[in-house]
């Protein structure tokens, strides 16, 4: 058992009650929740407290992974946590406690992004997490970028 925390700052161009709906939604997430070509299928989404959510995430041709988040703390637009559970043929890879905080700014807000996770499988899954998150979060900045501030 391997791990770690990842913390990623960024600055976005929305207000936090508009960050904070790209950042949580289901059908947005999909849009920015894999990394660069991957893709992120909802199965079932249930955003609320205790509420679980299963989602599938990788290649196109076959997004063989398979997850489960759970929400802990919804405190809209401020913060959310929630833990995701992710496996693949059967056998559990790794899990994540994720924590988002949005605080206003002069040009939209600030969010803080972290990412405690475990590894089932050793080392290597721990940086299939980090890049996950970075590659996610360049397409969660892209996203933000084009919607309107207003």
């Amino acid at each position: 058992m391997t791990t770690d925390t990842f913390t990623f700052d960024r600055d976005f161009p929305l207000p936090p009650d508009r960050m904070f709906t790209l950042m949580t939604d289901a059908k947005m997430r999909e849009i920015w929740g894999a990394p660069g070509d991957a893709v992120l299928e909802m199965l079932e989404a249930d955003m609320r407290v205790g509420g679980l959510e299963r989602h599938r995430c990788g290649p196109a041709e076959n997004p063989e992974f398979e997850v489960e988040t759970r929400w802990y703390n919804i405190d809209a637009p401020h913060a959310a946590t929630y833990t995701e559970v992710i496996e693949a043929g059967g056998m559990r890879l790794g899990a994540s406690l994720v924590t988002y905080t949005l605080v206003p700014s002069d040009t939209g807000c600030a969010a803080t992004i972290t990412v405690a996770v475990v590894s089932f499988v050793g080392p290597e899954m721990i940086a299939e997490f980090r890049a996950g998150w970075e590659g996610g979060l360049a397409k969660l900045d892209t996203l933000a970028s084009g919607h309107d501030a207003g």
